[in-house]
């Protein structure tokens, strides 16, 4: 497995600490450099050229959105081989998401996140695939749905497509898989709820049924969208549309 050279931008010296601590015992990763400031993170970026930037939105000088618009404005897009930005923050306002990914960010994730998801986060982002806090995903999923002005009213039957619940979305072998195992009645529930941010003793309240019937279909839901954990199941829900 080939490391991840990581760059944390992070003002909290407690907060950049101890994330780096917890960074460098993962076996693929190695943070190069850590700044506690906008201005110094710049300066280490272009001196280290790291695969992924984690950058918070709060530094004291010049914000994190800026530090990710000047780091994107001095690359060639052309290079593979670019820094990635990762936004880790605690700002989940519609301003401050759609401005990070109008700056170039690549993936958003709260600081509330786990350390196993935090590392997921870096390896998607370094992959070159965005990663999306489920918390912070209907934001983004909300404007990427905006109506077209001036629209054409719809015919019944281009209504009743867009009533679909699609799977366009999902990647190749999770939408064979939930073509061939559609998700039931029951299931569809239950992630809708895991969406919702619910646990299994939550959702087993909520619907009236045992932990232990919760768990099977949380089993059967991750099976379906080929997703590794309930974090990955719910973001590939909503950007499938299979929940609203």
């Amino acid at each position: 497995m080939s490391e991840i050279r990581v760059v944390i931008i992070e003002d909290h010296d407690l907060s950049r600490i101890g994330l780096s601590a917890a960074l460098q015992q993962v076996e693929d990763i190695k943070v190069v450099g850590e700044a506690a400031n906008g201005r110094q993170g710049l300066q280490i970026l272009a001196t280290t050229k790291p695969d992924v930037a984690v950058v918070d939105i709060g530094l004291p000088d010049i914000d994190g959105i800026a530090v990710t618009q000047r780091l994107k404005q001095s690359q060639d897009n052309a290079d593979a081989a670019r820094t990635k930005v990762l936004i880790l923050t605690m700002h989940k306002s519609e301003n401050s998401v759609m401005a990070a990914f109008a700056a170039g960010a690549d993936s958003y994730s709260l600081k509330d996140v786990s350390l196993e998801n935090l590392v997921r986060a870096i390896r998607t982002t370094n992959e070159g695939n965005a990663w999306i806090d489920p918390t912070i995903a209907r934001i983004v999923l909300k404007q990427t749905r905006q109506p077209i002005p001036n629209e054409p009213p719809k015919t019944v039957e281009e209504r009743s497509l867009a009533n679909t619940r699609t799977i366009s979305s999902l990647d190749t072998e999770a939408q064979q898989m939930i073509e061939t195992y559609p998700l039931t009645d029951r299931e569809l529930e239950v992630l809708e709820l895991i969406v919702a941010g619910c646990n299994n003793l939550q959702i087993a309240e909520k619907l009236y049924i045992t932990v232990g019937t919760v768990k099977t279909h949380v089993r059967n839901i991750l099976n379906k969208l080929c997703a590794d954990d309930r974090t990955q199941a719910a973001v590939r829900a909503l950007r499938s549309g299979l929940v609203e």
